[in-house]
């Protein structure tokens, strides 16, 4: 079922490709589930169908502001994908209404569907939309876990790899420095960012990526018709048995944003296909802070029976959920945040 509604959500970017014989390759990912939102040019809300009478203009990006956040990606992801024998294609549908975006493989192209309906939405900013294709590009490069039997990094390693390493990236291009961005700042990324990083620059990056989470996950809210707005002080408590391979709930995937801000592993340090610690921060390396979220990963034996070695299996899973409760996170302040 999943298979089917990533092919359903691409069948739009694809009509447009498949004059070649060439079939994609497995399946095509969607930042978003499949939905029927749709903003066409100059419309300023998300309508079903056609652009009311008299509506104002998009109040998300520009058409200019749109292809310069694509600019900065293509240049900097090209390279990596020509270094893996493939090359990277960003097709940028502006006229598309369609709120969402994409990504698959046609043999040794790799191919990224960036719609302008999502890029009208209003709750998109020129960071909140370099991490929507910061996220397509992770399902292509970003490491395991990956889906079963398939070439495609899971929906939350996607998101983990668009704040640990994309948009690092992206930010520390100084072409990205006028970038639009979330007005203000929030406290709990301030203290937290402050805590992870010694200089300057790294809060700053931290901070930066952080708030465009929080941009970002003002979409999902209103995908879902959500009352209650995701924030960083109030992480998922849930802890899955298995790796969630779909889309992780919209606080979920707030918390990985966050974490993957968090976490301290240099941009550079490559993440492998197969071990989902390379290049990442996890509890065999000494790490207790930017972790992948239980609300959607498990994390492998070898890492649960490091606390099953100090509290034993019960006490174990415990601490796994109590570790994302206010209570805790109240007890453990002076130690730092989201320890």
């Amino acid at each position: 079922m999943m298979r089917r509604a990533a092919f359903s959500l691409c069948s739009a970017a694809l009509f447009a490709l498949l004059v070649t014989p060439q079939a994609p390759q497995t399946l095509c990912r969607g930042f978003l589930p499949p939905n029927d939102m749709k903003i066409p040019v100059g419309c300023a809300e998300s309508v079903k169908s056609v652009c009311p009478a008299g509506a104002a203009a998009s109040k998300g990006l520009s058409e200019g502001k749109f292809n310069a956040v694509l600019d900065r990606i293509e240049a900097i992801y090209g390279p990596v994908v020509e270094a893996r024998g493939a090359t990277l294609e960003i097709n940028r549908f502006w006229e598309d209404p369609t709120v969402n975006a994409s990504t698959q493989r046609m043999g040794s192209r790799w191919i990224v569907n960036m719609y302008g309906g999502l890029a009208r939405h209003e709750a998109v900013t020129q960071d909140g939309f370099a991490l929507v294709v910061c996220h397509e590009i992770g399902h292509q490069v970003g490491g395991a876990p990956k889906v079963p039997g398939a070439w495609a990094s899971i929906e939350g390693q996607s998101d983990y790899f668009s704040a640990l390493k994309c948009m690092r990236q992206v930010f520390a291009d100084a072409a990205s420095k006028g970038f639009t961005r979330k007005p203000g700042s929030d406290p709990t990324a301030e203290k937290a960012c402050a805590e992870q990083y010694k200089t300057s620059a790294g809060k700053a990056l931290c901070l930066r990526s952080a708030m465009a989470g929080l941009s970002v996950t003002g979409l999902f809210q209103a995908l879902h018709n959500e009352d209650t707005a995701p924030q960083l002080d109030t992480p998922d408590t849930s802890v899955v048995s298995q790796t969630d391979s779909e889309h992780p709930a919209t606080q979920c995937r707030l918390d990985t944003y966050f974490q993957g801000s968090l976490c301290t592993k240099p941009a550079s340090e490559a993440v492998s296909d197969k071990n989902p610690a390379a290049g990442t921060c996890t509890r065999s390396q000494g790490y207790s802070v930017g972790l992948r979220p239980l609300c959607w990963y498990k994390p492998p034996a070898s890492e649960r029976s490091l606390d099953i070695a100090r509290f034993g299996a019960p006490a174990a899973q415990a601490r796994e959920a109590l570790s994302k409760s206010d209570a805790f996170r109240s007890l453990s302040e002076g130690s730092g945040l989201w320890q």
